[in-house]
């Protein structure tokens, strides 16, 4: 893994999931790891609930845009982590390929996003410790 690792995040839409992923890594890691997220089909917006959902634990997400999957976003990320979206993530070799399995959050309220946000946070905090732990004196 290099010095600033790359980490990318997918799901179809990038509205929900990827957006919170992203989010918690930029919160969590601050800058040791360089964050990306896209959709392979990305929506208008960024979903009501999950802004909602990350306001509740002081992360704001409202001013994100869905953007969409790039080969290059593939190519510059050390780690793809894809929610949702089967094979549209272009593989390259040498990447580091994960599928985290959560349920979709799009059409849903707030209470049914929570604990989608909240396992989020924790799929986050082990990346973390895999990628990119504190460096102790």
């Amino acid at each position: 893994m290099p010095e600033k690792p790359s980490v990318l995040f997918v799901c179809v839409h990038n509205a929900g999931r990827s957006q919170m992923a992203a989010a918690w890594l930029t919160h969590l890691a601050g800058d040791r790891v360089e964050v990306r997220s896209a959709g392979s089909n990305p929506g208008d917006a960024v979903n009501p609930a999950a802004v909602e959902a990350m306001a509740e634990v002081g992360i704001d997400i409202s001013a994100e845009t869905p953007k969409i999957l790039t080969v290059d976003a593939v190519k510059e990320s050390d780690v793809c982590i894809t929610m949702g979206c089967g094979d549209t993530c272009p593989v390259f070799p040498g990447k580091r390929y994960l599928d985290w399995t959560l349920d979709d959050p799009a059409g849903q309220g707030v209470e049914a996003v929570r604990p989608i946000r909240d396992e989020i946070k924790k799929r986050v905090e082990v990346l973390i410790e895999e990628i990119a732990p504190e460096k102790t004196a």
